[in-house]
């Protein structure tokens, strides 16, 4: 099988002839740049530069001689873009590493501190001095009122939002007809000159977008007291996220195999809102989008990023039209893997728990990594339904031994 045959043999349920594994195919299955550089070093890979396509995060493109290295078998679609070394500035990490990072972002740097800036001025995020990541420091919605809001300008609000104001690359690119035509030219030749499954990163969140921009706790508190406010956001979200899917898998449809939508949906110790919550605020939504993926490209699998413990909303995730979810978060409340596997295992695609993140890659000997690794492996791969991927992304200062260590595991 080449990568792309083994990737879909194992989302429709049957056994592949290896584990299908995915190492940076997504924003939530990478590696940090920090750690990229280290990993780079022990391989002995003096080639390429250290880019790094999500600022926010700080996570490294992982490039084709690493891919290869570990037998990856996914790749994201943004590799189809940014390929002109111009497209790309210089920038320094935390630690002291020469990276370069999107020449359209915005980043400005304040005594020892940086800021992520939108095109019109505003400041978006910081990285304070000693801090890897970009934490969000403006709402734009915060100070509005919501209870007679008609969100007519949420496109507009889009760009003062942390997550939806830094796009990645090929997220970058404005769905106009020059846009598309970009798109769909990008795809096209990423798909032309891979064997990998490519996967589109399409986003269409619900649930995550209002707490960006007003505030987690403040969208929490309005989801009981404004609960028709509430409904009305996330019917204005679905047109316009509608809207854009229709526009985007015209240019991108022919040339993926996976559409990730995102929503956090869960906590450690479970779902962050009651089963009768999703059902109201999120799943007719869910269900509008992914219904409308299939009619306008039947051969994309839906595939979900949702951390946290969402086991409970499973049934109601699979009757909206979803396939597979990431990053199976095997620490939390209800997601086991035996059990998971056990009773969903036969209709719906686990793309991750193959090695936790929180307590065994970072903390773990390069032994405990291994042993774990093969254990997760035999729970879940059986029968199909399982594409490798740890937990999600592997963080600064995971030790290199154990990212060796859990790579070496899966083929071993």
């Amino acid at each position: 099988m080449d990568s792309r045959e083994r990737v879909l043999t194992a989302i429709n349920h049957r056994q592949p002839d290896r584990v299908p594994v995915d190492f940076g195919g997504h924003r939530s299955s990478g590696i940090a740049a920090i750690a990229y550089a280290k990993l780079k070093k022990a391989l002995g890979i003096t080639s390429g530069n250290i880019y790094v396509y999500d600022m926010i995060q700080q996570l490294a493109i992982v490039e084709p001689p690493v891919l290869d290295a570990f037998g990856a078998d996914v790749i994201e679609m943004g590799r189809g873009f940014m390929l002109d070394d111009k497209e790309w500035k210089p920038w320094v990490l935390p630690d002291g590493t020469l990276c370069k990072i999107p020449a359209y972002i915005n980043v400005e740097k304040r005594g020892d501190d940086s800021y992520l800036i939108s095109d019109d001025g505003v400041d978006l995020a910081i990285q304070k001095n000693g801090c890897l990541y970009f934490e969000q420091i403006h709402w734009p919605l915060a100070n509005r009122p919501m209870e007679t809001d008609d969100f007519s300008d949420l496109a507009d609000v889009f760009k003062h939002g942390m997550w939806t104001g830094v796009p990645t690359p090929g997220n970058h690119i404005p769905l106009t007809p020059a846009g598309l035509k970009r798109l769909a030219a990008g795809a096209k030749a990423l798909r032309e000159s891979t064997d990998r499954a490519i996967i589109g990163l399409f986003g269409g969140n619900l649930f995550e977008i209002p707490e960006w921009l007003y505030g987690m706790e403040k969208y929490l508190t309005y989801m009981v007291l404004y609960p028709e406010a509430c409904i009305r956001l996330s019917e204005k979200l679905c047109q316009l996220h509608l809207s854009n899917l229709e526009k985007w898998l015209s240019a991108v449809g022919p040339y993926i195999d996976i559409i990730l939508f995102g929503d956090d949906l869960g906590g450690q110790n479970g779902p962050l809102i009651s089963t009768a919550m999703y059902r109201r605020y999120y799943k007719p939504y869910h269900k509008k989008l992914w219904y409308r993926t299939k009619e306008l490209a039947p051969h994309i699998k839906i595939h979900l990023h949702s951390c946290g413990g969402i086991e409970p909303l499973f049934e109601d995730l699979i009757d909206a039209g979803l396939e597979m979810a990431n990053p199976v978060q095997i620490t939390c409340r209800g997601m086991d893997a035996h059990s998971l596997k056990t009773e969903y295992g036969s209709r719906f695609t686990f793309w991750g728990g193959g090695c936790d993140t929180r307590y065994i890659l970072p903390r773990a000997t390069p032994k405990e990594v291994t042993k774990h690794v093969k254990e997760q492996i035999a729970i879940l791969n059986p029968g199909g339904g399982f594409i490798f991927q740890q937990v999600h992304n592997i963080m600064a200062d995971v030790p290199v031994e154990n990212i060796l260590a859990m790579f070496e595991a899966i083929h071993g």
